[in-house]
């Protein structure tokens, strides 16, 4: 009877996880179905009482952390200039150290080289990367 208890109150406290989000109450489902196991292999009361108490206090110092800092991780988005370091692009028209021009992302955009003895052809594909005030500064595709 106490493993069903103990089971209920696990299922429960996860169930209830979804209303809070913080990974608490889940942490200490998880020690009631500990609890519920060990109630389950005949441990008596108090025993399943510690193990309750054990497990999740360990689950919530040891995994919740970790939950936490792996699922808050922002994604990374990349933006405004950022964004465009590392793309590649087309030469729309041939250009050297005097500069010219690409397509970046659909639009036309100005460029120069990155290294000032580099020259593109027209239809060539290169990589941004840097840009300098309206200037995609670019690099020999890899």
């Amino acid at each position: 009877m106490a493993a069903l208890i103990w089971f209920a109150g696990g299922v429960l406290l996860a169930a209830a996880e979804a209303l809070s989000g913080d990974f608490v109450l889940l942490m200490l489902g998880g020690g009631a179905l500990a609890a519920a196991l060990a109630a389950w292999l005949g441990a008596p009361l108090w025993l399943t009482g510690v193990i309750f108490a054990i497990v999740s206090v360990g689950l919530v110092l040891g995994v919740r952390p970790t939950i936490k800092r792996h699922l808050m991780r922002s994604p990374g988005t990349r933006m405004g200039v950022e964004a465009l370091r590392g793309k590649e692009a087309t030469v729309v028209a041939a250009f050297g150290n005097t500069g010219g021009q690409i397509r970046l992302s659909g639009e036309i955009w100005s460029a120069r080289p990155a290294d000032e003895d580099d020259t593109f052809r027209t239809g060539e594909t290169v990589i941004v990367q840097d840009i300098d005030g309206a200037t995609a500064v670019v690099k020999r595709g890899e």
